[in-house]
């Protein structure tokens, strides 16, 4: 990975002057999705932070995940707010439940299909047993564009053991979905600063790192997704302020979320 390190207010341009390119769309909606302590809400907190330089609470996550079960419950998009009152960034992340090993745990990989669609409400109680059908409640039948989710982020965990065959199969259906419709599909690993010496030493290590290189591109091999669509980051944990070499990470996967207007203008052709 032969990658320069990124220019922080270049980038903090970038993204607060981003704005879709298709009127017919007020955001470009990302979902995050992947396995039980991947950093999915951790990461949504990130990228507040590195948005709006100072440290925010923006999606409650679990300092620990001892008993193996997601912390995530319900399907809530998180909007970063920009500047004064009233005015957000034109993007919004949406947080799911985490997949699990076996049948009736974890999110239904059906409910993550749904809400790629846009047919799941905001608020929805993820039912691992049951996931959402045409006539609950909580099912959208005509969703808009907006809607509509726009570029879909599986969040792995570069610390995690060896991914049950399970698990994998199930990222693969719902990568498998993705493709067939088209939407574009990103892959962040976190937790990089705990993958090697290199990297715990220093985060401008990540892309020299033989070690991480290899993560990746074990991770590229099975899931099925492009080494240069796997961003490494490191989540928000234990600081207390902001600091530019994590936010230069975040910021860089932040930029590419913009693959979303590619997707919105297909859509209407």
């Amino acid at each position: 990975m032969n990658v320069s390190w990124g220019d922080n207010n270049r980038d903090l341009h970038y993204v607060d002057s981003f704005r879709p390119v298709n009127d017919e769309v007020r955001h470009i909606r990302v979902l995050l999705y992947g396995p039980v302590g991947a950093g999915k809400s951790s990461f949504i907190t990130s990228v507040s932070n590195a948005l709006r330089r100072r440290m925010t609470c923006e999606a409650l996550a679990s300092a620990a995940n001892s008993s193996g079960q997601s912390f995530s419950k319900k399907y809530l998009t998180h909007r970063i707010r920009k500047g004064g009152k009233g005015n957000y960034y034109c993007l919004v992340l949406n947080d799911t439940m985490g997949l699990e090993e076996g049948y009736g745990r974890g999110i239904h990989t059906h409910d993550i299909k749904l809400a790629m669609m846009g047919h799941v409400k905001e608020g929805y109680k993820f039912n691992p047993l049951a996931p959402l059908s045409n006539g609950d409640p909580d099912y959208n039948s005509s969703p808009s564009l907006n809607d509509r989710v726009h570029v879909m982020v599986c969040v792995h965990n570069a610390n995690a053991p060896e991914m049950k065959s399970s698990i994998l199969l199930k990222l693969r259906e719902i990568r498998e979905a993705a493709s067939r419709k088209g939407v574009p599909q990103l892959a962040v690993l976190t937790n990089v600063d705990e993958a090697c010496i290199d990297t715990k030493t220093s985060l401008r290590n990540v892309y020299r790192s033989k070690y991480l290189k290899k993560k990746i591109s074990e991770f590229s091999s099975s899931f099925g997704i492009p080494i240069n669509c796997i961003l490494p980051v490191k989540n928000y944990s234990h600081e207390i302020q902001t600091c530019s070499d994590v936010d230069t990470l975040i910021l860089r996967a932040v930029r590419l979320i913009d693959l979303g207007h590619d997707f919105t203008n297909k859509v209407l052709r």
